[in-house]
């Protein structure tokens, strides 16, 4: 395989790259396979970092012991680790998408009359409290419009910003990507089992990748795009979406959209939506010459109003866009042996075992244990859990310590374990692994540069260190339901951004939770905003 230069490798694809690096460590998909395999689901969800919300046996009460039979057994198919590989992240540093609720299972025919039906969910926190890179797994249910009939206090998420279901962002078609019993449908689901791309859509559209000429041929212009506004970033003027750097999986849309449209009640051969960018939507339709053919999906030929495309149903992320995975493989910028073991198994074939290195790869530092000390290249070695000047005799050491102290010129050995403990040459990726909720991982790494008994000095290491465990408090005020206010309202942005919450002039967000009093008083119009007192 050829090798690639840094700089022509996609920012999306070195972004995935350091995701499948970090994000979900051996020990964690270890950890958790071990619970999986003797049933104990709860564990695993432990492992993976996954709070569970959920209390199967209200939901035995609330609706019986069949509905509680399919849940535990969804539950015990679960695989935490395998959800946490394929959930939906954020630019450009790879994070989960922050505040989102992801439809796990939809459970049919169950739930009041004319109401939506039950959904297993997970969760992601806020942006302000994803210290961690936590997930939670819940029930959800529709909420009564009669407040007597109420719902259960464990159907509920106060504080959370979008507790329904998001339509673009589900996996309730797509169990291949959470559910370990049907892991092996990966390579078919995301078109990695074709050996050649089949021939291209309806009215002449490119099969494999769309492009602007593909687009301009399948008279895909501006006017089917549902714009609500100006174009977003990345697209241009004219209303064609940017995509040389995201990959559509185009060739899969009319069979993952007849999955949707059956799965809405819908009919299999009618119009839906992908989003091609933030306020920017292709209306398409699937077509066939009748139901014994594979049906094919083109530009919808009317133009429909805003409000009835956006009632359409959104084709899932997860079914639009290429697998992060496949591309990586693709690209030589992963091997096979470092995907989550399912996803291996899944797209086992041709791929390279050893990811190929960069031509312009920076080479691996130089040993920071050896440092040239008075002409002479001296050892610095862990004694005693602590980094440690071999080559010094101790009193010595005391002395150039105390030396040091009081500002005086120390010795190069000193100043080299100094600078180690304050801004190693790890630093990057301790920073990677807790931004991504690693913590056990990047205190590993500390603890074999430094030793256990390491005292970190003031400097970027300790400042990452301390700045993740105070991002944790706020999670957890999160998680308790104590967060009063929340730092996203706020109009000062610089306090808000900087964590300094007290001192930013918030004003608490309005929402269901909200008492009636507190409501009632934000919301009056007709109490006056100024007064003016007249003398007689």
């Amino acid at each position: 395989m050829a090798l690639r230069s840094e700089n022509t490798i996609p920012p999306h694809l070195l972004m995935w790259q350091r995701v499948r690096e970090y994000a979900v460590p051996p020990s964690m998909i270890e950890t958790a396979t071990a619970r999986r395999a003797v049933g104990d689901w709860g564990g695993a969800c432990a492992a993976a970092r996954v709070d569970v919300d959920l209390d199967p046996r209200a939901v035995r009460e609330r609706h019986g012991t069949e509905l509680a039979a399919r849940l535990r057994a969804d539950l015990r198919r679960l695989a935490p680790d395998l959800l946490r590989w394929h959930m939906p992240r954020s630019a450009p540093d790879g994070r989960l998408r922050a505040g989102l609720t992801l439809s796990l299972v939809r459970y049919e025919g169950y739930g009041r009359h004319g109401a939506a039906p039950p959904h297993l969910v997970v969760r992601t926190p806020p942006a302000w409290a994803d210290a961690g890179q936590r997930m939670s797994l819940a029930w959800w249910e529709e909420p009564s419009e009669h407040p007597a009939a109420g719902r259960p206090p464990h159907l509920d998420s106060p504080g959370h910003p979008h507790p329904h279901p998001d339509r673009r962002f589900r996996l309730d078609l797509h169990r291949h990507l959470w559910d370990a019993e049907r892991a092996d449908e990966l390579a078919r689901r995301c078109g990695a089992s074709r050996p050649t791309p089949p021939e291209a859509p309806a009215e002449g559209l490119s099969a494999d990748r769309l492009s602007a000429e593909g687009l301009l041929a399948g008279r895909l212009t501006p006017e089917a795009l549902s714009a609500e506004g100006p174009p977003a970033d990345g697209l241009p003027a004219d209303g064609l979406p940017a995509l040389h750097d995201y990959p559509w999986a185009s060739t899969s849309w009319a069979a993952e959209a007849e999955l949707l449209l059956r799965a809405d009640g819908r009919n299999p051969r009618g119009a839906f939506t992908v989003r091609l960018g933030t306020r920017n939507r292709a209306v398409l339709e699937l077509v066939a010459p009748d139901d014994h053919h594979a049906p094919t999906w083109r530009p919808l030929r009317e133009t429909l109003p805003p409000q009835d495309v956006a009632a359409l149903p959104v084709l899932p992320e997860a079914a639009a866009r290429v697998l992060p995975d496949l591309e990586l493989l693709r690209n030589g910028l992963i091997a096979a042996d470092r995907l989550h073991p399912l996803v291996a198994g899944a797209l086992a074939g041709s791929w390279p075992t050893t990811s190929a290195a960069s031509p312009d790869a920076a080479p691996p530092p130089g040993d920071p244990h050896r440092v040239e000390c008075r002409g002479e290249v001296h050892r610095i070695a862990l004694r005693a859990g602590t980094l440690a000047a071999v080559d010094h005799d101790p009193a010595q050491l005391r002395r150039e310590e105390l030396l040091m102290a009081f500002g005086g010129p120390g010795l190069p050995c000193l100043r080299a374990i100094d600078a180690v403990h304050r801004d190693p040459e790890a630093l990057p990726a301790v920073r990677e692994r807790l931004g991504h909720g690693d913590i056990a991982g990047a205190l590993a790494v500390v603890e074999g540069l430094l030793g256990p008994g390491a005292i970190l000095r003031d400097g970027p290491l300790r400042e990452e260190l301390e700045s993740a465990a105070a991002r944790r408090i706020d999670h957890g005020l999160f998680r308790a339901g104590l967060a009063d206010v929340y730092p996203g309202a706020g109009a000062d942005g610089g306090a808000a951004a900087s964590g300094d919450y007290a001192k930013a002039s918030h004003r608490r967000r309005l929402d269901r939770h909200t008492p009636r009093e507190t409501r009632l008083k934000h919301t009056y119009r007709g109490r006056p905003r100024s007064a003016q007192h007249v003398s007689t």
